[in-house]
């Protein structure tokens, strides 16, 4: 059965942009050889983009518009494409203009040698330095440090995925720069290649420097679920019993320095800070199996499995 090919573009007030987009992306869909779709997901544009989207889907049968009531941001948005694309094959790419959607056929090659996400890296990045190139260059530094999955270039939208790949990447929040890390999560196999990167041609980014201390935020919750997401009282319960076991500890040396040295006790910080040390460890490890009853709920309840099946041979 041939391949068939979806294109998910997630657009927040990109007027001026969509008709050259689409034109251009169908031309990198037909270099591909691959039956395929269009599905552009409006962001609750305030500037048009959703009443041109919902005109040229009446002209351009590949075409799929999908108007979101608000603006939800750009994870949202891909998540809406991801869940409405029947494609074998999933690419991504921003309605900016700047990625060049001529590479999705470079991206579907690599990823035909048996990768199941193939990334792009903006190797000549056309974007002004400070706001734009250093603070991915701080974030994509974080990211592979702390994961362990070494990329050149996180924040590029332009990727393909296979289809149950895409399917299984549970987005939300601000989670889409994460991508690769989720699906290194499910069992993906990735792979990166240098793509063009052209300079924005109409409207401003909504991106900058700012961005740095979200990505922050959003890599200490990743990485909670790299290494302990199925096993919480591991985290919890670890952190726990050694801050309740060092207040014990402290708690013990200054009984004994009350009763067998005969000091007093009663204004030393040191007693206040063993307390602390104990009540916050017991909270902790409470935590701990309350997040694992709800792990637990979580899993049994949903029906979703802990692993994932490559294929099946018999």
């Amino acid at each position: 059965m041939k391949d068939f090919l979806s294109i998910i573009v997630p657009a927040y007030n990109e007027k001026d942009n969509i008709k050259r987009l689409i034109y251009e992306i169908r031309e990198g869909a037909k270099a591909t050889g691959l039956p395929y779709e269009i599905i552009i997901v409006d962001d609750g544009s305030s500037d048009g983009t959703a009443d041109l989207l919902k005109a040229l889907a009446k002209e351009i049968p590949e075409l799929i518009a999908i108007i979101l009531r608000k603006n939800f941001g750009q994870t949202a948005a891909m998540k809406a494409g991801f869940d409405h694309a029947r494609g074998s094959i999933i690419c991504s790419l921003d309605a900016d203009l700047q990625n060049d959607p001529m590479d999705i056929p470079e991206l579907i090659k690599k990823l035909n040698e048996g990768y199941d996400l193939v990334s792009g890296w903006r190797k000549d990045r056309k974007d002004p330095f400070i706001s734009r190139k250093l603070p991915s260059m701080i974030a994509n530094w974080l990211i592979g440090r702390a994961t362990n999955i070494r990329l050149h270039d996180y924040g590029c939208s332009l990727k393909a995925y296979r289809h149950d790949v895409a399917k299984n990447l549970h987005l939300y929040g601000e989670l889409h720069r994460f991508i690769p890390v989720l699906a290194s999560e499910y069992g993906a196999r990735i792979a990166e290649i240098p793509v063009n990167h052209r300079p924005r041609a109409h409207g401003k980014s909504k991106y900058g420097i700012g961005r740095t201390i979200r990505v922050v935020l959003d890599l200490i919750l990743m990485l909670f679920f790299q290494r302990f997401a199925t096993r919480p009282l591991q985290f919890f319960g670890l952190t726990g019993g050694l801050l309740t076991m060092l207040g014990i500890a402290i708690e013990l040396y200054l009984s004994w320095l009350k009763i067998v040295m005969g000091q007093d006790i009663g204004g030393r910080p040191l007693l206040i800070l063993g307390m602390l040390l104990i009540i916050t460890g017991v909270v902790l490890l409470g935590i701990g199996l309350l997040a694992e009853l709800v792990i637990r709920t979580y899993f049994e309840a949903s029906g979703r499995k802990i692993y994932s099946i490559r294929e099946k041979v018999s």
